[in-house]
């Protein structure tokens, strides 16, 4: 139980990364690469500034900012220099690796006896408990901002801005603006799961963010396969779907090192739950 327990904990924590991929994939189609930089880039900075002993609060500001930043760079690429957004991705992520190793000055930086997220929020005494109460509360405070954002006026451009560039430039709105914010805004989500993540594993990785992109694009795939399945269009549960696609991964990969698999297949199995989900969704689409 405790070994399912730290896979929904995961998932919980991997929750905002999924929802900064369907922010970027599904609202503007646009394939960020950037995500395996930004997710490593927030957790460096989370490690570094925790170890330095700087509040949570301002380290949780910078690792966000970092995180925005690094997808703002993605799309001055894309747009000012016209280059594709799939190529403006890989090369932000290429040069975060030798951004966040000159962050942390190593490739590897634990959280040896430092007081992190969870020992200065101690709603319980109990730390199992307490780790679900954060994660719990921030996971539905990023879901309930995120409707909220969506449904705004400003919100719908965005969204019209990845159904119909055309349309919205036609209507007076910048798309190029509006797919800077929407990047920006994807990358800090992506940097926020690497400063829960990083704090809960009590330690930060130099390639703790390789292939982190495809396990976001496979819980926002399993996600949109259940909205399919319960029939719903409405915002909320898109996102609430998008989040259980995140935990519904991570159950899936507990199950499999359950069985007995070896950890160096698990890029492998990750890979094969996408191209199943692929395959699926493929089929139910031929089938109608």
């Amino acid at each position: 139980m405790d070994f399912y327990s730290a896979a929904l904990l995961q998932g919980l924590g991997y929750a905002a990364m999924g929802l900064g991929i369907y922010i970027s994939l599904r609202i503007f189609n646009i394939p960020d690469i950037t995500t395996d930089g930004s997710f490593t880039l927030g957790g460096v900075i989370t490690a570094v500034l925790i170890t330095s002993g700087l509040a949570n609060g301002l380290v949780f500001t910078v690792a966000v900012t970092g995180g925005a930043l690094a997808g703002l760079a993605t799309g001055l690429i894309h747009m000012r220099l016209k280059v594709n957004p799939l190529l403006a991705g890989i090369l932000v992520m290429t040069a975060l690796y030798s951004v966040n190793l000159s962050i942390m000055g190593r490739s590897n930086l634990p959280l040896m006896n430092t007081p992190t997220i969870f020992d200065s929020l101690a709603f319980t005494s109990d730390p199992l408990i307490n780790k679900w109460i954060i994660f719990l509360a921030i996971t539905l405070l990023i879901c309930g901002m995120l409707t909220w954002l969506l449904k705004t006026d400003y919100g719908i451009v965005m969204r019209a801005t990845g159904n119909n560039e055309q349309m919205v430039r036609a209507a007076g709105s910048n798309t190029g603006t509006m797919k800077l914010a929407g990047l920006a805004l994807a990358n800090a989500l992506t940097a926020m799961s690497g400063y829960l993540l990083v704090q809960y594993q009590g330690f930060a990785d130099i390639n703790m963010g390789i292939g982190i992109v495809i396990s976001g694009l496979a819980a926002v795939m399993i996600g949109e396969a259940l909205g399919h399945l319960f029939k719903t269009h409405k915002i909320l549960y898109h996102v609430l779907l998008v989040v259980g696609g995140c935990i519904l991964f991570r159950l899936i990969l507990a199950f499999t090192l359950s069985l007995g698999l070896n950890p160096n297949y698990l890029k492998l199995v990750t890979a094969l739950i996408v191209l199943f989900v692929l395959m699926v969704t493929r089929f139910k689409t031929s089938v109608r």
